[in-house]
């Protein structure tokens, strides 16, 4: 025997490993998705510019947001079909052909209606590449390992949005606009050369066929919910009968469009139902018959409600409020998500071990109390003091997020893993899109009411972002309840059906 293992059984190393092919795709995969959040979050730093540069109101200039997040909205729920008809490597190729496109049209732009249209055709790429990266992970990630990979996807989604507020306010200071597409713009036509020559196919296709009815009725129910929460606060400003009949007919707006988006998302589960028993649906909502995918979904919608509307509304309390200038206002988000970064392998880490809820529970809190730190903010705020709660924030989120992404999924069957992405992609970008236009109706509403008692600008401004705060604040209170709730699941062998 050799001396140094003479009466000695050495263990082996049991832990599972990925591939080479597998971890290039999956590396591939993340630095795209990298490019498409560091696109995303660039444009809440730069609203109150193009506020100016191009003549339009902020209601219609959180569009560009909304806009892009409820698109992917529309498209996400047909990933869960593309990404059963169409291999990886064309599905790539789409995505980032279609990112890049968009990128390009922004960048030369005349003028808001052009961009918007830029901005849809990048959320077409965009809605594609998160789904394809989760269910590319769960698909060749061994469950024990999955917590810690679904660490470094928290590295790229924090990473990417602490880059870009950064990035947008220094071109603002130096630049137009547009050169914020004017420098993705070649990071994502190389990702797509890179892309398109090494990724290679993963899983099998089918030839399921899609239901137009289903998409249709999919864009008219998200599309009617978020159109509808964005008249809030759109009437008229200031008295007499001209304000008073905008009013009127922002209300009307709001309650047909409301009306159309619970209706047809109503037909647009009913006819999943339907057509789910043929393993023809659009989006199957079996999904759904897991406890704790449920649990986890309701979870995220509630804390991107509030999240995303309360981040999209700081940008514009910094600037408006403060007056800070934009590189600033990209600094003061900066930390908050480098921290969420360096924290996101460490967090994966403890999920593989301990589970959700020694996450989920001080994630809920911490989340819940900085929104209400939030509402306390006001005209004489010092700007170090909000990075400081903004860095808490995301810590908060940090621990939630990781271990939501991955309980949800991982409590469904394998062959539900493109349906669970889509399901999860589309729940955060609507309750994101929600989110937003709930915070921008609410601020416009408290901005004008004060203004028209007599306040001076930055009193109104601060009126209308502490009434978005507030908002946001209440909408995050169920998540202390729903913390205890979610469990994770039990690791299955690959393959494996997992128990509901």
């Amino acid at each position: 025997m050799h001396p140094a293992t003479d009466g000695i059984r050495v263990a082996p190393d049991l832990t599972p490993k990925l591939g080479p092919q597998e971890s290039r795709v999956i590396w591939l995969l993340l630095a795209a998705a990298f490019v498409a959040i560091l696109n995303e979050t660039t444009m809440g730093v730069a609203i109150p510019h193009l506020i100016t540069d191009l003549g339009i109101t902020a209601l219609s200039a959180q569009w560009l947001t909304t806009a892009f997040m409820l698109t992917m909205a529309v498209v996400i729920p047909i990933t869960g079909f593309l990404l059963r008809r169409f291999t990886t490597r064309t599905m790539f190729i789409a995505a980032m052909g279609l990112f890049s496109t968009g990128t390009l049209i922004a960048f030369l732009a005349p003028g808001f209606p052009v961009l918007l249209v830029a901005r849809v055709v990048q959320a077409s790429g965009t809605a594609i590449m998160m789904p394809l990266l989760m269910t590319t992970l769960m698909t060749v990630v061994p469950p024990a390992i999955r917590g810690r990979m679904m660490g470094r996807v928290s590295i790229v989604m924090s990473l990417a949005p602490a880059i870009g507020p950064t990035l947008a306010g220094a071109i603002l200071n130096n630049f137009e606009w547009r050169w914020i597409f004017g420098i993705v713009l070649p990071i994502a036509i190389v990702a797509l050369v890179v892309g398109g020559r090494w990724i290679h196919n993963l899983g099998e296709t089918t030839r399921a066929p899609i239901d137009v009815l289903s998409v249709i009725l999919s864009a008219l129910g998200f599309g009617g919910l978020v159109f509808g929460l964005s008249q809030l606060g759109a009437g008229g400003h200031g008295g007499g009968a001209e304000a008073a009949a905008a009013t009127a007919t922002s209300t009307t707006t709001l309650i047909v469009s409301l009306t159309i988006g619970v209706v047809a998302l109503g037909l647009f589960g009913w006819r999943q139902v339907l057509l789910q028993r043929k393993d023809d649906a659009l989006l199957d909502l079996r999904v759904f018959r897991s406890r704790n995918f449920s649990l986890s979904m309701g979870q995220m919608v509630i804390m991107s409600m509030a999240f995303f509307g309360a981040i999209t509304v700081v940008p514009l309390y910094l600037q408006d409020v403060l007056e800070v200038d934009p590189l600033t206002t990209g600094l003061v988000v900066l930390p908050g998500a480098l921290a969420m970064g360096l924290a996101g392998p460490f967090i994966g880490r403890i999920y593989d071990r301990w589970g959700t809820t020694v996450l989920l529970v001080p994630g809920a809190v911490i989340t819940s109390s900085m929104l209400w730190v939030y509402t306390t903010f006001g005209v004489d705020t010092p700007v170090w003091l909000v990075a400081i709660v903004q860095t808490v924030l995301s810590l908060g989120l940090a621990l939630s997020f990781t271990p939501l992404f991955t309980a949800s999924l991982a409590s469904l069957q394998p062959r539900f893993y493109s349906y669970g992405s889509a399901v999860v992609g589309t729940a955060q970008q609507v309750a994101g899109a929600a989110g937003i236009a709930l915070m921008f109706g609410v601020m416009a509403a408290a901005n004008s009411a004060a203004t028209e008692a007599g306040a001076d600008a930055l009193t109104a401004g601060a009126a209308g972002t502490h009434a978005a705060f507030l908002t946001a604040a209440f909408l995050s209170l169920p998540l202390l309840v729903g913390a205890f709730l979610i469990r994770k699941p039990a690791d299955q062998p690959m393959g494996a059906p997992v128990a509901h």
